[in-house]
């Protein structure tokens, strides 16, 4: 199967879509790129994978699972997959990924796994769609990474731009080992005025920025520009930040996540995880977020 990008729009925005990964690769409003392209040698090459089974890294790059273990990549394998297009209509478009021979080898469940854009207004609503065929208990991570210019406008800098919370919040950051494995200590992360977090490039010198106990909706702006991104995850209890480590990279992943990487020095057997999501045999599980341009 080839690469091929699918686009949507309506009177607001428009957006295209790979079937390599079910990502997106494009978010415009008023003919005004909002994505992150890829196009700067040294930064990071991809525009909004899509982390299922897993989210993050393993320990030992392995899991275990009725005693078994099984390798696995970073954030899953489903962000290198050829989905198959099910559904294009003029405001929506539904990927879909089953479990194939060489799936079922690293990860043993029989699955689909659906990957739905919908366009309303100036909001892109995406909603994961998971359904187990297997005649046993299927546990899975599932995450969102998109990444988004930054600066959003010509003459602004990075550090012109914040992350607002829509309420006042008192989250923790998620400690993570150097190897960027989850630790068992979590610190308070404070925020200016209780809802904001200024950005800067060495924000991210020890990776990714994660954090738990904060609302549901986020908003990146600057109080010198126009234009903004919110978005919000009401199924999304953990929440990503990043950019390439110990660079001034001009983007920024905005990451909602409903499960953590693996612990440090702990090869994690799924059944154990209480975090992973456990779906039932013929059952579905649905998450539905959102992305809204300004």
């Amino acid at each position: 199967m080839e690469d091929r990008l699918y686009e949507l729009s309506n009177e607001e925005i428009a957006i295209s879509v790979s079937n390599h990964g079910a990502e997106l690769h494009s978010v415009q409003k008023d003919g005004k790129e909002y994505l992150w392209q890829a196009g700067v040698p040294g930064l990071w090459k991809r525009h909004a994978p899509v982390l299922f089974p897993f989210v993050g890294r393993f320990t030992d790059g392995k899991y275990k699972l009725h005693g078994r273990e099984y390798p696995m990549t970073i954030h899953g394998f489903c962000q290198d997959a050829m989905f198959d297009l099910v559904e294009c209509e003029e405001n929506q478009i539904v990927f879909e990924l089953t479990d194939t021979d060489e799936t079922y080898e690293i990860y043993p469940f029989h699955f689909e796994f659906r990957v739905a854009y919908e366009l309303i207004g100036n909001k892109i609503e995406i909603t994961y769609r998971v359904q187990n065929f297997s005649d046993e208990m299927m546990y899975f991570g599932l995450g969102a990474h998109p990444g988004f210019n930054v600066p959003l406008e010509e003459g602004l800098a990075f550090e012109d731009y914040y992350l607002e919370f829509q309420d006042v919040c008192e989250p923790d950051r998620v400690s993570f080992s150097d190897k960027v494995l989850v630790e068992t200590q979590h610190n308070h992360y404070p925020l200016t005025g209780g809802k904001r977090i200024p950005l800067c490039h060495d924000l991210f010198d020890d990776d990714a920025v994660v954090l738990e106990h904060m609302g549901d909706t986020v908003r990146l702006a600057s109080d010198r520009g126009t234009r903004s991104v919110t978005f919000t995850f009401p199924q999304m209890p953990y929440l990503g930040l990043w950019h390439t480590v110990k660079t001034t990279a001009p983007f920024l992943c905005v990451e909602p996540w409903v499960t953590l990487p693996s612990r440090e020095g702990i090869v994690e057997d799924f059944a154990c995880r209480s975090d992973l999501i456990r779906l039932p045999a013929d059952e579905a599980y649905c998450n539905t977020w959102s992305i809204s341009l300004s």
